[in-house]
């Protein structure tokens, strides 16, 4: 099988890189062995040899004009994935947002941790923010279950759970793929818990791709679900955890996600090197992170990419109002008066115009201040989550638009304190 060729070449790439540059160190010092460890490292993202996804590690943030220590730990674990709690360090001042925030990364071929900018900036302004960390499939054994887009809806109901046991709201972010469970997930919990949901906020999100079909959306719907089980599925072989899942593997997925959009590839390289070669290293070491980070794919269990295929591409069950999980109607209307805020790019490639801002219309929210959609202008798909447009018109406007949610709940809490 063509997985177990390419794992075993992967580990072969690992072996001999790893070996040749030790043997660069000791022959010619730590310097003069950059050149190999940066090639080394080009080898290593091209092949997808990475033997494990790049830590957040978010020691510090800046804040207030001063470095504000985080803390960072796993406060659930489940086979299919893991809930990261991030934390502004005690004894610091706490920034003006009260509720934590949810970020609810997607699975659609990278790693969680290519969302540690997002994380980074969010901290920024909240003293605690979470992320839904996906295993990868090659790692989860048969015994887990079929890792089902269910699975994924049940996983975040239950995160927000533990995220709102507190008794404070959390205001849940979900970005690309990850607003179709994440919506389905919120929705089931407004019909008796809507107390725990302080807002949601859905980023470039194929609600509806019926509207304003992209190049994903034509090559999706121009092929069944047995073409896609014919070509680009396939079976995790030894020693993996996962051996004999049926899986989408990860390197066909950086495959498709560098043809989709290799400007933005081209352009992480051309950065590292630039910087490498002008002697830039922090530059270039900054630059390397964000490449690693982009790089980190995993696999996708068969069960989630089929059902993603289906409810959001083929059939449209959420936009239409029929995607049942377990028997249990994904409702979006429970959803009328919890805050929703839509966040589209002009030049999203990947999601089509009005395909995330429909939300407001299927969850029949009110035209009021507390809820919001917005386009960033001149923002493609991955500027919504990550560089200067998320940091200088995404995130202002979700903090705008979690003030006015918070301030409107206290003073609904101030009135009926006083009400007989």
């Amino acid at each position: 099988m063509l997985y177990g060729l390419l794992d075993t070449q992967r580990r072969l790439t690992r072996a001999l890189v790893d070996n040749a540059l030790n043997t660069c160190q000791s022959l010619c010092g730590e310097w003069t062995a950059a050149l190999p460890r940066a090639s080394r490292d080009w080898l290593v993202r091209a092949t997808c040899a990475f033997d494990t996804a790049p830590p957040f590690a978010i020691a510090a943030v800046q804040s207030g004009g001063k470095s504000v220590p985080v803390e960072e730990s796993i406060i659930d674990e489940m086979p299919i994935g893991n809930l990261r709690e991030f934390t502004r360090a005690r004894g610091n001042a706490p920034v003006s947002g009260t509720c934590p925030v949810l970020l609810c990364a997607p699975l659609a071929g990278h790693h969680a941790v290519m969302l540690r900018e997002t994380v980074e900036t969010l901290l920024e302004t909240r003293d605690t923010v979470y992320i839904t960390d996906w295993a990868d499939a090659r790692d989860v054994p048969l015994v887990a279950g079929p890792l089902a887009l269910s699975d994924y809806v049940h996983s975040l109901e239950r995160f927000i759970g533990i995220v709102t046991a507190s008794g404070e709201p959390a205001h849940i972010v979900a970005v690309c793929q990850a607003c179709v469970p994440a919506l389905a997930a919120a929705s089931l919990l407004a019909r008796h818990k809507a107390h725990c949901l302080g807002s949601v906020a859905l980023l470039g999100g194929p609600i509806d791709t019926r509207l304003h079909w992209t190049a994903v959306d034509r090559f999706a719907n121009s092929h069944s679900l047995n073409w896609f089980c014919d070509n680009v599925i396939d079976v995790v072989p030894p020693p993996y955890s996962g051996a004999g899942r049926r899986v989408y593997p990860g390197f066909l997925q950086q495959a498709a996600i560098i043809a989709l959009q290799p400007a933005r590839q081209l352009g992480l390289e051309a950065r590292y090197w630039s910087n490498w070669f002008a002697g830039n290293l922090g530059g270039a070491q900054a630059a390397l992170r964000s490449l690693n980070e982009y790089a980190a794919v995993l696999d996708m269990s068969e069960r989630y990419f089929l059902d993603m295929l289906s409810v959001v591409f083929h059939e449209n069950l959420l936009a239409r109002g029929a995607w049942s999980i377990e028997g249990r109607r994904v409702d979006t209307g429970a959803l009328a008066q919890v805050p929703l805020c839509t966040v589209e790019g002009d030049r999203d490639e990947i999601t089509g115009a009005g395909q995330t801002h429909c939300a407001h219309a299927l969850c029949h929210a009110p035209d009021t201040a507390r809820h919001r959609q917005a386009t960033i202008d001149q923002c493609d798909h991955y500027d919504l989550f990550i560089g200067p447009r998320w940091r200088n018109a995404v995130h202002p406007l979700l903090c705008e638009f979690w003030g006015v949610a918070e301030r409107a709940r206290a003073t609904k809490a101030q009135l009926a304190a006083r009400a007989p």
